[in-house]
């Protein structure tokens, strides 16, 4: 295990050392302000028709915004987990296939490094950078603690916050194990990206053919929707299922990642 840390104390260095960790965080700041910006607004203007109105002559899916935890919070980590889609394969590229390309895995592999300490340690490197990048979004909630109000006192419900939150890391954390794995069959960067995002976004789409198929493939393609599984989470409802899901992945990719890594060792 101290293998694998040293590792992935590593890959956080290199990570940090170039722009490339810089424009994601970029990315992710601004493209997050402008769905946090945007969510505001309608919250403001929801508050306003219901104080012209009444909250009972507004459609009911109006409800949603009568708390800034539902109305702004819960909606903002909906529109970050569709970010993540697009910024985790940038992120978990460069894992294997940069050593690849420069010609340092075949170094790599005749050292005393076994290829489970090299994956883990890899994928904690990618895991803290993805982290770091989602741990960002956070000051939105903060500001919201900090200069929102409301009449019940209590601006935003923290459990439901940090819940949502969590669900958000499991995410991340399932993209990179997931892009590390593509990341291990190239030599590519740019394929290594493309792929991974092939990957992920038809899966996380799954759930718009359950309405076209009967039971029980209807069941079966729903569990194995992402956007299924993160729907409870991002609300703040603790579902197993989810998490079992989320974590059987992110095992079987790191299985697929170690069996690739082991066959290239010996090819």
């Amino acid at each position: 295990m101290r293998t694998a840390l040293a590792i992935a104390r590593k890959e956080l260095s290199i990570y940090f050392t170039t722009p490339w960790a810089y424009a994601v965080f970029t990315a992710m700041v601004a493209i997050s302000s402008l769905f946090f910006v945007g969510l505001l607004q309608a919250f403001q203007s929801v508050h306003e028709q219901a104080r012209q109105v009444g909250w009972a002559r507004l459609p009911p899916d109006a409800a949603v915004y009568r708390n800034l935890t539902d109305g702004v919070v819960v909606q903002l980590w909906g529109a970050v987990m569709i970010i993540t889609l697009f910024v985790a394969p940038f992120l978990s590229m460069r894992l294997f296939a940069e050593e690849k390309r420069n010609k340092t895995f075949e170094l790599l592999m005749t050292t005393p490094v076994r290829p489970l300490e090299l994956v883990l340690g890899k994928y904690l490197g990618g895991l803290g950078i993805i982290s770091a990048t989602l741990g960002l979004t956070l000051v939105f909630p903060l500001l919201l603690s900090a200069f929102g109000s409301s009449a019940s006192g209590a601006v935003l419900e923290w459990p439901t916050v940090l819940l949502g939150y969590g669900g958000l890391l499991l995410w991340g954390a399932t993209c990179m194990a997931v892009g590390m794995f593509i990341s291990a069959l190239t030599e590519s960067q740019m394929v290594a990206a493309l792929l991974t995002f092939v990957v992920l976004l038809p899966w996380m789409m799954l759930h718009g053919l359950v309405q076209s198929v009967e039971e029980p493939l209807r069941t079966f393609i729903s569990y194995l929707s992402f956007d299924t599984q993160l729907q409870n989470l991002l609300r703040g409802v603790l579902d197993v299922k989810s998490l079992v899901f989320f974590l059987s992945v992110i095992l079987f990719s790191l299985l697929l990642t170690h069996r690739t890594v082991e066959a290239q060792r010996w090819a």
